[in-house]
């Protein structure tokens, strides 16, 4: 049996999976954007549950380019965009509102009354 990691990215603008094998090599990938949404300016916005989404649909799609049995993977990595945030229902899983981006400036007034 053939041992794999399996590689996530959810970036800004999109999400990344990579498949590498026991010496490192990439061997299979798949990439996809999802929306930007400016409710408002200075906001930005994500909606997580089509972040989720796209993140699975890349998940079968990067497996199934590389002839690659979900057992076969030996571990699971993800790097995110740390300074996004988004509240999840505990009880369901569901987000309860979008996702603030990184790129949002509704709370720079409130940083620059801590910073001063």
């Amino acid at each position: 049996m053939s041992q794999y990691v399996l590689s996530i990215d959810e970036g800004t603008t999109g999400v990344s999976v990579l498949v590498f094998n026991h010496d490192g090599l990439v061997v299979s990938r798949a990439y996809s954007e999802f929306g930007q949404h400016y409710p408002r300016p200075g906001w930005v916005e994500h909606d997580a549950e089509e972040i989720w989404r796209t993140t699975l649909k890349l998940i079968g799609e990067a497996l199934s380019k590389g002839g690659i049995d979900p057992a076969e993977l030996q571990a699971i990595g993800i790097t995110n965009q740390r300074e996004s945030s988004v509240l999840w229902d505990r009880g369901t899983g569901a987000p309860v509102t979008p996702s603030v981006c990184w790129q949002d400036r509704r709370s720079a007034a409130i940083c620059d009354e801590l910073k001063a």
